[in-house]
C-alpha cells in the first residue's frame, strides 16, 4: 500500500517537475531571443564571432536544463565519455531519435555544435531567434541545405542530423530518410555514431510532455563501439544510388547497434 502510494506520488512530482522545467525552458528562449542576443549583437560588430557567441550560449543554457531535470528528478541523465563530446571537431553527428530532447542533450554536451532545424520552428515565438542568432541551418531549401552543411563541416562545426528526420515510435523499427545520406555522401565528413535510449518511453512522438512513465525514465547517451565506415563502392554510383544505399547502410547499422543498449 505504501509502495503505491510512493508510486503515485513520485509520478505526481515528476509531472510538476517537467512542466517546471519546460516553463523555464520557454521563459529563456525568450529572454535570450529578446535581451542576451541582442545584446551580443550589439558588442559584438563581427558576424562569425557574434553567431560563435550565441551557439555558446545556447550550450551552456542547454547544459543547465539538462542538470535542472536531473536535479528535480524529472530525468535521470547518463552520457558516457562527455571529454569526448567535447574534443568532436568538423564531425557529422549521426544520432536515433527517441524523444524530444534529444538535441538538447547533444548541443549541452557539444560545445561547437551546429545543426538542421525544421523550417516552421522559425515561426517559433520561443526558438526563432535563438535559431536566428545561432544560425542554425533551416530544412526548407533541399540545395541551399547541403551547401550550408558543407560549409559548416569545412569550418570545423560539428553538424548535429537525425537521420530518421523525426523522434521514433516507440515499439517500431528505425525507417531512415534520405537527408542525412545525401549530406554524408555530398560533404564526406567523417561521421561520429551516437547512441540514444530512453528507459521507459517519455517525451516521445505524439505523446504530450504531461503523459511522464510510471517511472522515473533513464536518459542514456554514448558512442557507438564501431564506428560507422562509407562503402568503397558508393564513388562508382550515381548520387541518388548513392542516397538510397547510404541510408539503408544507416539504417541497418543503427539498428544493430541499438540491440545491444
Amino acid at each position: 500500500m505504501a509502495t503505491n502510494f510512493y508510486i503515485k506520488l513520485n509520478k505526481i512530482w515528476r509531472v510538476l517537475a517537467t512542466g517546471f522545467c519546460f516553463s523555464v525552458f520557454g521563459f529563456g528562449g525568450i529572454v535570450l531571443t529578446l535581451l542576451v542576443l541582442p545584446l551580443q549583437r550589439l558588442f559584438e560588430p563581427c558576424q562569425a564571432k557574434r553567431k560563435q557567441k550565441a551557439r555558446l550560449t545556447v550550450h551552456y543554457s542547454f547544459k543547465f536544463f539538462v542538470a535542472l531535470m536531473h536535479y528535480t528528478g524529472a530525468i535521470h541523465f547518463s552520457v558516457q565519455d562527455k571529454q569526448k563530446f567535447h574534443d568532436l571537431k568538423g564531425q557529422l553527428v549521426l544520432a536515433n531519435h527517441p524523444s524530444l530532447i534529444d538535441v538538447v542533450v547533444l548541443i549541452s554536451v557539444i560545445k561547437n555544435a551546429d545543426c538542421v532545424v525544421k523550417a516552421h520552428l522559425f515561426k517559433n515565438p520561443f526558438m526563432r531567434g535563438v535559431i536566428k542568432g545561432t544560425g542554425y541551418i533551416s530544412n526548407e531549401d533541399p540545395q541551399e541545405l547541403l551547401n550550408d552543411c558543407e560549409a559548416s563541416l569545412a569550418a570545423g562545426n560539428n553538424l548535429i542530423i537525425f537521420p530518421e528526420g523525426t523522434r521514433t515510435t516507440p515499439g517500431e523499427q528505425l525507417t531512415f530518410k534520405r537527408g542525412a545520406a545525401n549530406i554524408a555522401a555530398r560533404c564526406k565528413a567523417p561521421i561520429t555514431s551516437v547512441l540514444i535510449s530512453m528507459k521507459p518511453s517519455t517525451l516521445t512522438k505524439g505523446t504530450p510532455w504531461y503523459c511522464v512513465a510510471a517511472t522515473k525514465a533513464h536518459f542514456e547517451m554514448r558512442f557507438a563501439t564501431d564506428p560507422f565506415t562509407f562503402n568503397n563502392t558508393f564513388n562508382n554510383e550515381q548520387p541518388a544510388m548513392q542516397a538510397r544505399q547510404l541510408t539503408r547502410d544507416l539504417q541497418h547499422y543503427f539498428s544493430e547497434e541499438l540491440r545491444h543498449l
